[in-house]
C-alpha cells in the first residue's frame, strides 16, 4: 500500500499511515523546519519512505515538484494507492483572520493538479470547518472552496464523499473539528466514514484507551513539580521530567520510554516572569476552566490579546491552536510544553521535534517552529484509524 504526503507538515499523518501499515513514497512539505522532525522521525529513524532517485530527500514547494518534476509524475500512474494530506488551512480558519486572498489558499489548485498528473486510487483530504463556509462579498455568501474541490475532484472520474469529523471521538484528547474529505474509484467514498466509526470500538480496545481522555490523562505526568533538570537542547531553560504513567493513554504515548526521571523530549518550560505567573495564577482561581476569561480579568490586568482559556483537568482541550500562550495549564500556573502540545495532539513521546521552540516579528512569516508543527499537524491517533479504513476500501 503506497502513499504520497502532501503538505505533511512535521508528519503527524504519515506517523499515522505507518502505524495502520502503509508505506510511504514520498512527502512534500515547503518549510524546511518542519520537514526536518518529518525527516529525523520518518526518515533517518524509521526508514519509512521509499523515496524515489530523482526527488532530492529535501524541503520542497509543490509547484516546483509539478514543474520540474511533470514526467516522472505521470510515470507514477497505477502504482500509487493514495494521495493523503490537505493544502494549509490558514486563511479559511475561523480562528485566524480569514482571507480569500490568501495565496496558501491558490494551493487548491496545485493539489488538484498534482492528482490529475499521478491519478491514485485513492484520496484523502484534510482542512479546517472553515473550508466548508464561503467566503463572504458584497454582503452575499460565496461558495465554499470545498465544493469546488468536489466537483473538480468528480470531474476527474472520482467519487466523492466529505463530512466534519471531531477527533475527540476518536480518542483525541482535544475537540478538533476538521473537515475530512474522502474520493475514490471504483467504490463509494462514504464507506470510508461508515467504517472508522464501525470501527472505533475494536481499534480503542486494540490501544486500551476510550473517546473519554481527559487532559489529565493525556499529561498529568509531565508536570512541573515532579522537577527539573537542564534542559539538553536550550541551554538556561530547565525541561521537566517524568513520574509514573498514571493512565492508559500515558502508557500508550510513552511506549518503550522509561518509567520515571528521565527529560521528556521537547519538554522545556517557558521562563514566565514574577508577575507572569503572579497572572496566570489568578486567573486559574478566577476564571472557568475551558472559556476564554472574563472582561473583568481583562481589566484586571489590562490585557489586549484575544485569546486566553484556563483549561480543565476533567475534559480535553479546546482546539489546539499554534499560539502556546493562548492556553494556561489546568494545574500550574504557565503555558503548555511543547511535549504537552504533542501528547494533546496524539504523537507518541518517540516522536521528537525538531527546530525553533518559538518564534516572533516578521519571522513568524518564515520559521515554522515546534509549536506550530504540532497546531498544524493531523493527530496520528486519527490518521492510524483513517489508514485503517483506507486499507478497508482498497
Amino acid at each position: 500500500m503506497k502513499y504520497i504526503d502532501l503538505f505533511s507538515g512535521c508528519g503527524g499523518l504519515s506517523l499515522g499511515l505507518q502505524q495502520a501499515g502503509w508505506k510511504g513514497l514520498f512527502a512534500i512539505e515547503k518549510s524546511s523546519d518542519a520537514f526536518l522532525t518529518l525527516e529525523h522521525n520518518l526518515i533517518n529513524v524509521n526508514n519509512h519512505f521509499n523515496w524515489p532517485n530523482w526527488l532530492p530527500k529535501k524541503n520542497h514547494d509543490i509547484n516546483v515538484v509539478i514543474s520540474q518534476y511533470t514526467a516522472e509524475l505521470k510515470s507514477l500512474r497505477g502504482t500509487v494507492d493514495l494521495v493523503a494530506g490537505g493544502p494549509p488551512c490558514q486563511g479559511f480558519s475561523m480562528a485566524g483572520r480569514r482571507n480569500e486572498g490568501d495565496n496558501r489558499n491558490k494551493l487548491i489548485d496545485s493539489y488538484i493538479e498534482f492528482v490529475k498528473l499521478v491519478q491514485p486510487k485513492v484520496l484523502f483530504f484534510e482542512n479546517v470547518k472553515g473550508f466548508t463556509i464561503g467566503f463572504k462579498k458584497d454582503n452575499k455568501r460565496g461558495e465554499a472552496y470545498s465544493k469546488y474541490v468536489w466537483s473538480k475532484l468528480e470531474g476527474l472520474g472520482y467519487n466523492v464523499h466529505g463530512e466534519i469529523v471531531n477527533f475527540s471521538e476518536f480518542g483525541v484528547p482535544q475537540k478538533r473539528q476538521r473537515f475530512i474529505l474522502v474520493a475514490t474509484k471504483g467504490k463509494r467514498a462514504q464507506t470510508f466514514f461508515d467504517f472508522i466509526v464501525k470501527n472505533r470500538a475494536e481499534f480503542f480496545k486494540s490501544k486500551k484507551i476510550t473517546d473519554k481522555t481527559s487532559l489529565s490523562d493525556a499529561i498529568s505526568d509531565l508536570v512541573k513539580k515532579n522537577g527539573t533538570q537542564e534542559s539538553p537542547d536550550s541551554k538556561s531553560f530547565q525541561a521537566g521530567i517524568y513520574s509514573r504513567p498514571k493512565s492508559n493513554y500515558q502508557k500508550l504515548m510513552r511506549q518503550g520510554k522509561p518509567l520515571t526521571n528521565k527529560i521528556a523530549d521537547s519538554h522545556r518550560f517557558a521562563r514566565h516572569r514574577a508577575d507572569t505567573i503572579e497572572r496566570f495564577q489568578y486567573i486559574l482561581d478566577h476564571s472557568k476552566a475551558n472559556l476564554t476569561i472574563s472582561d473583568a480579568v481583562r481589566k484586571k490586568y489590562n490585557l489586549k490579546k484575544h485569546t486566553i482559556v484556563p483549561l480543565c483537568k476533567e475534559s480535553c482541550t479546546p482546539t489546539l491552536t499554534t499560539l502556546p500562550d493562548d492556553y494556561i495549564h489546568y494545574s500550574e500556573p504557565r503555558i503548555l510544553t511543547v511535549r504537552e502540545y504533542a501528547r494533546i495532539q496524539s504523537f507518541p513521546d518517540s516522536y521528537e521535534f525538531k527546530g525553533k521552540y518559538t518564534t516572533g516579528g516578521e519571522r513568524r512569516r518564515i520559521d515554522v517552529p515546534r509549536y506550530t508543527q504540532i497546531g498544524n499537524a493531523i493527530p496520528p491517533l486519527f490518521s492510524e484509524q483513517a489508514g485503517i479504513a483506507l486499507k478497508e476500501m482498497l
